[in-house]
Order: C-alpha cells, then sequence, then structure tokens
C-alpha cells in the first residue's frame, strides 16, 4: 500500500484497515472509505488482519467485535499494542453496546450500532485523525514504552525478542559464560552489559575487549597485561584486561577476529583460571565472567578450521542468538518511538510526533545496519524536523525514501517483442514463496508469517503455482 497526497488535505492520504465478515458491507464501507479520501486495506478474517498489522503500520482500524474465525477485541489490541496511536473504530450490532464501550475502555475512539450511515465512517475518522496530528502524545508514548516493553535499553515485543528477553531473565543471575552472536549492530555489547547488570557482580567492573580493533602484535598484551622490558615500547608494567575484570565481568567483542595463537592463551586462561602477563611467569589468579560475542557464526569458523573447537565449546555454554531487525519488523514502531523520545530529550528539543508515513518507510527498509543505523536515521529525522513539531518522510535519510527495487525483484530484460506479465509475476511469486519456506525449514504457518499472509492463502498459491516446497532449495539457488 503505497503513500499518496489527498486533494483535501495535501497531507498524504490516510490508510485504513477495514475488518468485516459479511463481504457485502464490508465492501459498502470500503467504496464509501474511498469516495472519502482513504486508502483502504479489506479483510473479512481477525487472524489475517493480525498478521496484516504486523507488517504494516495503518492510520486507522476498523473492526467487527464478531469475527468467526477470532474476536475483533484481540484485533484491537493488537493494533493498539503495536502503533498506540492508530485510530480505531468499532462496529457493533444491537445487543452489543457493553463490550463496544468496553472497547472504547482500551482505546477505540468510538462505535458504531448496526445499521448506520456510511458517510459517518469517513467523517469520524478524519476527525480522530486531526486530532491525533494536534495532540501532544510522544511523551506518553514514551513513558508507555518504557513501562511495557524495556529491559533496560532493550526494546522489544515481538516472538524473538520475548524469547531473548527470557533467556537474559535466565542467565543473567548465574555466572555461566555466554556466547551472543549476531549480525554488526544487533545490540550485542547491550546485551552483555545488561546481564552484568542484573548479575551478582554488577557493583564490579565491565571490562571491553575488541579483538578486532587491536593489532595482533599488541593484542596479547592489552588482554594479559605486561611486565616492564617485555617488548620495545613496554617502558613501564600494565595490567590487561583480565585483571582490571577481577570480580566483574570481561565481554570480549568480536572473538572471530582473534588470530589462533591467541585463541590457544585464550583457551589456557579459561581453563586455568589464571594469565601469565606478556614477559612473566608469574601466574595471576582471577575471577571474571566471561561474555564473547561474534556477528559470524562460529560453528562455520570451526567447519574451516579458523577457529579452535575446544574454545568454541568453552565459550558456548550459554548461546544467545540476536535477531536481525529486518525480521523484527513488529518492534520498528516501538523502536522508533523509544529513539525519537531518547533524541529529544539528548537535545533538549520538546516531544516529536512520528508521522505514519515516515514509520512506513522505516519498516519498509531492510536495515543492513540493524539497530545501530536504525538509530542513527531516527536521529537524522529528528535533526532535520528543526522547529516542526511532526516528523515527516522528507526527515529522513535519503535511501530510505527511496523504494528498494534490488532487494526484492530480480533483474528483468525486457525484449523488444515485450514479455508475459502473468508468467513473470507467477515465476516471482513463486521464487518468494520457495524462498520463505526454504528459510523457515518447509514450516507454512511461519513461511506465511515471512510474507504477511494467511496460512490458507499460502497452501492456495502453492497448489494455483503448482510450487513444490521440496524444490525451495534448486529455486533458490
Amino acid at each position: 500500500m503505497g503513500d499518496h497526497v489527498s486533494s483535501r488535505t495535501g497531507r498524504p492520504t490516510p490508510s485504513v484497515l477495514v475488518v468485516e465478515d459479511e463481504l457485502e458491507s464490508l465492501q459498502l464501507m470500503a467504496d464509501a472509505l474511498e469516495a472519502d479520501g482513504f486508502s483502504v486495506a479489506q479483510t473479512g478474517r481477525g487472524t489475517d488482519a493480525i498478521e496484516r498489522l504486523r507488517g504494516f503500520a495503518y492510520d486507522a482500524l476498523i473492526v467487527d467485535l464478531r469475527l468467526p474465525d477470532a474476536d475483533g477485541m484481540d484485533v484491537l489490541t493488537e493494533a493498539l499494542s503495536l502503533y498506540p496511536d492508530i485510530r480505531a473504530l468499532v462496529i457493533t450490532g444491537y445487543g452489543g453496546v457493553a463490550e463496544a464501550v468496553q472497547a472504547i475502555k482500551r482505546g477505540a475512539v468510538d462505535f458504531f450500532i448496526k445499521p448506520f450511515q456510511l458517510g459517518q465512517l469517513g467523517r469520524v475518522l478524519h476527525a480522530a485523525l486531526e486530532y491525533r496530528r494536534l495532540a501532544e502524545e510522544n511523551a506518553r508514548l514514551g513513558s508507555q514504552l518504557t513501562a511495557r516493553f524495556n529491559f533496560d535499553n532493550i526494546i522489544g515485543n515481538s516472538t524473538a525478542m520475548r524469547q531473548v528477553f527470557s533467556m537474559l531473565e535466565l542467565v543473567a543471575p548465574m555466572n555461566s559464560t555466554v556466547l551472543i552472536q549476531g549480525e554488526t549492530g544487533t545490540g550485542k555489547e547491550l546485551i552483555a552489559r545488561t546481564l552484568h547488570h542484573h548479575s551478582p557482580r554488577r557493583d564490579q567492573n565491565f571490562v571491553a575487549f575488541n579483538a578486532a580493533a587491536i593489532p595482533e602484535t599488541l593484542a596479547e598484551a592489552e588482554l594479559f597485561g605486561h611486565v616492564k622490558g617485555a617488548f620495545t615500547g613496554a617502558v613501564n608494567s600494565r595490567v590487561g584486561r583480565f585483571e582490571l575484570a577481577h570480580r566483574g565481568t570481561l565481554f570480549i567483542d568480536e572473538v572471530s577476529s582473534m588470530p589462533l595463537s591467541l585463541q590457544a592463551k585464550l583457551l589456557r586462561a579459561l581453563q586455568e583460571r589464571s594469565i601469565e602477563r606478556v614477559g612473566d611467569s608469574k601466574s595471576v589468579k582471577f575471577d571474571i565472567r566471561v561474555i564473547a560475542a561474534s556477528n559470524v557464526d562460529l560453528r562455520i569458523l570451526v567447519k574451516e578450521g579458523k577457529f579452535r573447537d575446544d574454545l568454541f565449546y568453552r565459550l558456548n555454554v550459554v548461546p544467545i542468538t540476536l535477531p536481525p531487525l529486518r525480521t523484527r519488523r513488529d518492534d520498528m514502531p516501538l523502536l522508533a518511538q523509544h529513539f525519537v523520545h531518547k533524541s529529544c530529550q539528548a537535545n533538549g528539543l520538546p516531544p516529536r510526533i512520528l508521522g505514519q508515513e515516515a514509520l512506513r518507510a522505516l519498516m519498509n527498509y531492510s536495515w543492513p545496519g540493524n539497530i545501530r543505523e536504525f538509530e542513527n536515521a531516527v536521529e537524522h529525522a529528528v535533526a532535520m524536523s528543526g522547529a516542526a513539531r511532526d516528523i515527516t518522510i522528507d526527515m529522513l535519510p535519503a535511501e530510505l525514501r527511496r523504494p528498494q527495487r534490488s532487494a526484492l525483484l530480480p533483474e528483468v530484460t525486457i525484449p523488444d517483442e515485450g514479455i508475459n506479465f502473468t508468467s513473470v509475476v507467477s515465476k516471482l511469486e513463486r521464487d518468494l514463496i520457495l524462498r520463505c519456506l526454504e528459510k523457515t525449514g518447509g514450516n507454512k504457518r511461519q513461511a506465511a508469517r515471512l510474507l504477511q499472509m494467511s496460512r490458507t492463502t499460502l497452501i492456495d498459491k502453492l497448489q494455483r503455482l503448482n510450487a513444490n516446497p521440496s524444490a525451495a532449495s534448486s529455486s533458490a539457488a
């Protein structure tokens, strides 16, 4: 669903998701809303509505409280959880007034009792959206996010992040060694600091060592320390990171970058719980918790002979894998509001409101730099907002305002005689489905979620396209 400019307001066309199982009523409402200047998405199923909400930031929602496959109240709750600023209307029969009142208490802006005049929908929604545009809500959202979805500064409510939170709660009080793996920018050091902060060692030092940032010739001395005269330039003795972290936590980042010779010395230190400074033969005992991190899969490096298997097993006591941001689209509204609030506070600015059009652009981007890139983009938008209260799409970095074609569409050569449009689109559709099935190991429910469609729709498409899931690997190649 694209963003267009409304001739009525001069602002982007507001988008609305209509959820109604009576198909005739659904179409009548959609037609009336489109005539009143809305971009309309429609569905007759509650489960499909929830999937759509997780994949797109609608400005408004209209939902019937009585649906055959789900409770309309659950759809409303999910919408408000993902987008606290969404304008929601509920529809009910004559006997459902009490339930409609309950929906208002949950955050819906109004309700309609069947039958009602179709023209009322557009008027009420336009008024609600205008009120939202004028309201100062960012401070409330900031406190709401902190209270509901925050584990220190880690933001998220997706299934993947809830699993990470559960792991942190279990592991933090322990002394077990932890290996954090995830792409660059996913927040591995933040996770490590959170583990330390919630551990019995919280009052002692948290010492970080980045194996990729220190030259190989100096890495051993930085890690274990050295005595005076141990090598050229060692004019004084120096305590290493192991000793600095005594009774606290040592975080070894980018452990995959360590040369094999240093890996052997690190393994010995972890086994013996003691180190020797460079140039000294005296052992120094230590009591530390080790947390290591890698942006590549260490199992692959072990198979390639680039990482010691015995060190891997020593580090991989409690593995935590951080998901890339592109797989956490339903967390992006929370992250965006959090970073807007954080940037405004850091720069002494009054609260800013992130517009839904800008939020949609953030959600449509693939984020190769993950959380780090996401935060930088939001900070850029806050800086570009100047004295404006609303953050609009034109304040985002240029690459977010351009649609990403190469990541999704293959290069198609169009000959002079033209192409078979239906055939090309069907092939793309088939390839996308098979790639998602490959990614999920053939699990159709998970693949349908990645494609933001219902499982039934996915199965129908597989049959229509004659797509064999077992051929996913060859098709993706």
